[in-house]
Protein backbone atom coordinates (compact mmCIF):
# COMPACT_ATOMS: atom_id res chain seq x y z
CA UNK A 1 0.00 0.00 0.00
CA UNK A 2 1.14 3.39 -0.82
CA UNK A 3 2.38 6.07 1.68
CA UNK A 4 -0.54 8.26 1.27
CA UNK A 5 -3.25 5.31 0.83
CA UNK A 6 -1.71 4.32 4.20
CA UNK A 7 -2.97 8.13 5.32
CA UNK A 8 -6.38 8.23 4.24
CA UNK A 9 -6.93 4.80 5.83
CA UNK A 10 -5.68 5.69 8.72
CA UNK A 11 -8.24 8.89 8.97
CA UNK A 12 -10.95 6.87 7.94
CA UNK A 13 -10.16 4.72 10.61
CA UNK A 14 -9.87 7.41 13.39
CA UNK A 15 -13.05 8.81 12.26
CA UNK A 16 -14.69 5.54 12.13
CA UNK A 17 -13.71 5.18 15.71
CA UNK A 18 -14.53 8.33 16.59
CA UNK A 19 -17.95 7.92 15.36
CA UNK A 20 -18.24 4.72 17.10
CA UNK A 21 -17.34 5.59 20.53
CA UNK A 22 -19.57 8.88 20.28
CA UNK A 23 -22.29 6.71 19.29
CA UNK A 24 -21.71 4.37 22.14
CA UNK A 25 -21.47 7.20 24.87
CA UNK A 26 -24.88 8.74 23.37
CA UNK A 27 -26.51 5.44 23.73
CA UNK A 28 -25.39 4.65 27.02
CA UNK A 29 -26.39 8.23 28.44
CA UNK A 30 -30.13 7.85 26.91
CA UNK A 31 -31.19 4.14 27.60
CA UNK A 32 -32.26 5.35 31.00
CA UNK A 33 -34.42 8.41 29.41
CA UNK A 34 -36.11 5.88 26.50
CA UNK A 35 -37.13 3.11 28.78
CA UNK A 36 -38.68 5.14 31.51
CA UNK A 37 -40.73 7.12 27.77
CA UNK A 38 -41.77 3.92 26.60
CA UNK A 39 -42.70 2.72 30.06
CA UNK A 40 -44.77 6.18 29.84
CA UNK A 41 -46.59 5.76 26.98
CA UNK A 42 -47.36 1.63 27.47
CA UNK A 43 -49.11 3.58 31.03
CA UNK A 44 -50.27 6.03 29.05
CA UNK A 45 -52.11 3.41 26.56
CA UNK A 46 -53.30 0.81 29.46
CA UNK A 47 -54.86 3.64 31.49
CA UNK A 48 -57.05 4.63 28.26
CA UNK A 49 -57.84 0.28 27.92
CA UNK A 50 -58.08 -0.49 31.75
CA UNK A 51 -60.28 1.95 33.65
CA UNK A 52 -59.03 3.28 36.91
CA UNK A 53 -61.98 2.50 39.33
CA UNK A 54 -61.06 -1.42 37.96
CA UNK A 55 -57.90 -1.40 39.58
CA UNK A 56 -55.44 -0.76 42.49
CA UNK A 57 -52.58 -1.99 41.26
CA UNK A 58 -49.66 -1.77 38.36
CA UNK A 59 -50.56 -4.02 35.18
CA UNK A 60 -47.60 -3.03 33.97
CA UNK A 61 -45.68 -4.81 36.83
CA UNK A 62 -48.53 -7.70 37.54
CA UNK A 63 -47.91 -9.08 33.89
CA UNK A 64 -48.69 -12.46 32.08
CA UNK A 65 -46.73 -14.12 29.20
CA UNK A 66 -48.44 -16.56 27.19
CA UNK A 67 -47.82 -17.76 23.18
CA UNK A 68 -49.61 -15.35 20.90
CA UNK A 69 -51.28 -16.88 18.29
CA UNK A 70 -48.17 -16.02 15.86
CA UNK A 71 -45.84 -18.27 17.82
CA UNK A 72 -44.27 -15.29 20.03
CA UNK A 73 -44.74 -14.29 23.44
CA UNK A 74 -47.58 -12.26 24.43
CA UNK A 75 -47.47 -9.67 27.34
CA UNK A 76 -50.85 -9.51 29.03
CA UNK A 77 -51.24 -6.65 31.61
CA UNK A 78 -53.50 -7.02 34.54
CA UNK A 79 -55.68 -5.03 36.36
CA UNK A 80 -57.22 -5.95 39.81
CA UNK A 81 -58.96 -4.87 42.44
CA UNK A 82 -58.97 -5.86 45.87
CA UNK A 83 -56.72 -8.96 44.82
CA UNK A 84 -59.40 -9.93 42.18
CA UNK A 85 -58.26 -9.74 38.59
CA UNK A 86 -60.74 -7.62 37.04
CA UNK A 87 -59.36 -6.63 33.51
CA UNK A 88 -56.24 -8.05 31.21
CA UNK A 89 -55.31 -6.13 28.31
CA UNK A 90 -52.55 -7.23 25.54
CA UNK A 91 -51.18 -5.99 22.06
CA UNK A 92 -53.40 -6.63 18.99
CA UNK A 93 -52.20 -6.84 15.26
CA UNK A 94 -54.13 -6.02 12.34
CA UNK A 95 -53.24 -5.58 8.28
CA UNK A 96 -54.64 -1.87 7.22
CA UNK A 97 -53.80 -0.39 3.90
CA UNK A 98 -50.59 0.83 4.33
CA UNK A 99 -48.98 -2.13 6.40
CA UNK A 100 -49.15 -3.38 9.68
CA UNK A 101 -51.51 -1.67 12.59
CA UNK A 102 -50.98 -2.08 16.12
CA UNK A 103 -53.74 -1.93 18.84
CA UNK A 104 -54.66 -2.49 22.37
CA UNK A 105 -56.90 -4.65 23.33
CA UNK A 106 -58.60 -4.17 26.95
CA UNK A 107 -61.03 -6.98 28.51
CA UNK A 108 -62.60 -7.39 31.45
CA UNK A 109 -62.95 -10.34 33.03
CA UNK A 110 -66.37 -11.63 31.48
CA UNK A 111 -64.67 -11.00 28.08
CA UNK A 112 -66.10 -7.79 27.43
CA UNK A 113 -63.80 -4.97 25.77
CA UNK A 114 -62.81 -1.93 27.73
CA UNK A 115 -61.45 -0.41 25.13
CA UNK A 116 -59.42 -0.38 22.00
CA UNK A 117 -56.66 2.12 21.01
CA UNK A 118 -54.95 2.20 18.32
CA UNK A 119 -51.23 2.34 18.94
CA UNK A 120 -49.15 2.33 15.86
CA UNK A 121 -50.24 2.34 12.12
CA UNK A 122 -49.06 4.22 8.91
CA UNK A 123 -52.84 4.56 7.24
CA UNK A 124 -53.80 7.28 4.96
CA UNK A 125 -54.19 10.48 6.79
CA UNK A 126 -58.27 11.88 6.18
CA UNK A 127 -59.03 8.47 5.17
CA UNK A 128 -57.86 5.13 7.80
CA UNK A 129 -56.39 7.24 10.12
CA UNK A 130 -59.97 7.38 11.72
CA UNK A 131 -58.93 4.39 13.62
CA UNK A 132 -56.97 6.81 16.15
CA UNK A 133 -59.02 8.85 19.03
CA UNK A 134 -57.34 12.13 18.12
CA UNK A 135 -59.14 11.75 14.60
CA UNK A 136 -62.26 10.21 15.32
CA UNK A 137 -64.45 8.41 18.22
CA UNK A 138 -64.89 5.25 15.23
CA UNK A 139 -62.88 3.29 17.84
CA UNK A 140 -65.14 3.99 21.04
CA UNK A 141 -67.82 1.97 19.44
CA UNK A 142 -66.23 -1.30 20.73
CA UNK A 143 -66.47 -0.79 24.32
CA UNK A 144 -69.11 -2.97 25.77
CA UNK A 145 -68.68 -5.33 23.15
CA UNK A 146 -68.11 -9.47 23.05
CA UNK A 147 -67.04 -12.05 21.39
CA UNK A 148 -71.27 -13.31 21.20
CA UNK A 149 -72.48 -9.49 20.94
CA UNK A 150 -72.73 -8.95 18.19
CA UNK A 151 -73.05 -12.70 17.11
CA UNK A 152 -69.96 -13.89 16.20
CA UNK A 153 -70.55 -14.25 12.81
CA UNK A 154 -71.57 -10.30 12.23
CA UNK A 155 -67.63 -9.50 13.48
CA UNK A 156 -67.39 -8.09 10.18
CA UNK A 157 -67.38 -4.45 8.29
CA UNK A 158 -71.15 -3.98 7.07
CA UNK A 159 -69.46 -4.27 3.21
CA UNK A 160 -68.67 -8.02 4.26
CA UNK A 161 -72.24 -8.58 5.79
CA UNK A 162 -71.07 -7.44 9.54
CA UNK A 163 -72.52 -5.10 11.66
CA UNK A 164 -69.38 -2.27 11.43
CA UNK A 165 -69.15 0.75 9.69
CA UNK A 166 -66.07 0.96 7.43
CA UNK A 167 -65.06 4.70 6.51
CA UNK A 168 -66.09 5.93 3.01
CA UNK A 169 -63.53 5.34 1.16
CA UNK A 170 -61.70 3.37 3.40
CA UNK A 171 -63.02 0.18 4.17
CA UNK A 172 -59.61 -2.03 4.31
CA UNK A 173 -58.48 -0.45 7.25
CA UNK A 174 -61.43 -0.95 9.32
CA UNK A 175 -61.80 -4.40 8.20
CA UNK A 176 -58.40 -4.89 9.79
CA UNK A 177 -59.41 -3.37 12.78
CA UNK A 178 -62.32 -5.36 13.28
CA UNK A 179 -60.51 -8.69 12.45
CA UNK A 180 -57.67 -7.90 14.67
CA UNK A 181 -60.40 -7.87 17.64
CA UNK A 182 -62.01 -10.52 16.41
CA UNK A 183 -58.41 -12.25 16.90
CA UNK A 184 -58.00 -10.49 20.27
CA UNK A 185 -61.10 -12.08 21.60
CA UNK A 186 -60.77 -15.72 20.51
CA UNK A 187 -57.52 -15.40 22.16
CA UNK A 188 -59.05 -14.06 25.41
CA UNK A 189 -61.84 -17.01 24.95
CA UNK A 190 -59.38 -19.87 24.58
CA UNK A 191 -57.13 -18.87 27.01
CA UNK A 192 -59.36 -17.76 29.46
CA UNK A 193 -58.75 -20.23 32.42
CA UNK A 194 -54.69 -19.55 31.59
CA UNK A 195 -55.76 -15.95 32.29
CA UNK A 196 -58.48 -15.49 35.21
CA UNK A 197 -56.65 -18.36 37.10
CA UNK A 198 -52.95 -17.43 36.70
CA UNK A 199 -51.90 -15.32 39.77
Amino acid sequence: MKPPALVHAAILGTFCLGFGVVLAVTDRMTVDAIAARALDDKLNSLAQVLPENLRDNNPVSDALTLQGTDGKELTLYRARKDGRLTGVAYEIRGSGYAGEIRLMLGIDADGRILGVRALAHKETPGLGDKIDTRKSDWILRFAGLALGTPPVERWKVRKDGGDFDQFAGATITPRGVVGAIRGGLDFFAAHRNEIIGAN
